[in-house]
């Protein structure tokens, strides 16, 4: 359970987030592993989108360049400008609101709904899964990624933070420019959700299994090939895909489903 009380927007950070994430081998091997199994797990029939939490607007720039007309979800004034300023002639309509607000600013249903790297940032994750689950069409899918409680453990273990890992410490404080979710998620708690909410799991994925543990974080081009080349081969194998930094589950509504 979150140690905050409120949700996490990102004001004022969007040059961080640009330069700090999306910039480095991080941001490159997220988005790398994610355009490797999304093709194949996601429809391609061009139906409208909703990108929640959309933040500086990959996942909506790479679903309207498939054809869908996307609906951009981002809380945060300068994040959202920060995205649009970067689409050109793409079909996306940017939305201010918060999870809270959806069914008011974005009611749906929804046939695809993308949620990536927003639900660790908010004090009531599981009430914003529901939201999303509801706001989902039957026959719908929903591309969900969430932090990983499990290797965020691991990461401060192998940091020396024993006593923080043996406490089960993990959760960010929400404060500053620091980035440690407030919120991070083990995977037996998205699958209690999906199954409560009657949802089907298609797939599951571990995003970056690799790389947060090599000595050499900012690798040559030619080495950074070689471990997008491991995080695409093993992302959904077993035991692999359980470490990764993020874990991106790929749900499908049913058709009877209430």
């Amino acid at each position: 359970m979150s140690l905050v009380t409120h949700d996490r927007i990102f004001d004022g950070l969007a040059d961080k987030f640009e330069h700090g994430l999306y910039g480095t081998p991080r941001g490159a091997i997220r988005l790398a592993v994610l355009e490797h199994v999304l093709p194949n797990e996601l429809p391609a029939d061009g139906r409208p989108a909703l990108d929640v939490g959309a933040g500086l607007g990959q996942m909506s720039i790479w679903l309207a360049q498939r054809g869908h007309a996307v609906t951009m979800v981002e809380p945060s004034r300068d994040m959202r400008e920060r995205a649009i300023a970067g689409m050109d002639d793409l079909t996306v309509t940017p939305v201010d609101a918060t999870w809270q607000t959806l069914p008011e600013r974005t009611p749906g249903p929804w046939e695809l709904i993308v949620c990536h790297a927003v639900l660790e940032w908010l004090a009531e994750p599981h009430a914003a899964f529901k939201q999303l689950a509801t706001l989902l069409a039957p026959g719908g899918y929903l591309s969900l990624m969430v932090f990983n409680r499990d290797a965020l453990r691991f990461s401060n273990v192998i940091k020396g933070n024993l006593d923080k890992a043996l406490d089960d410490r993990l959760e960010g404080l929400g404060r500053g420019r620091r980035l440690t979710p407030i919120s991070p998620l083990t995977d037996a708690d998205v699958r209690e959700w999906i199954a409560a909410a009657g949802l089907s799991l298609k797939a599951v994925t571990g995003v970056r299994i690799f790389y947060d543990y090599l000595a050499e974080r900012d690798p040559p081009a030619e080495q950074l090939e070689k471990v997008i080349e491991l995080e695409r081969g093993y992302c959904q194998q077993e035991p692999h895909w359980r470490l990764g930094r993020y874990l991106h589950y790929t749900l499908y509504k049913p058709e009877t489903a209430s």
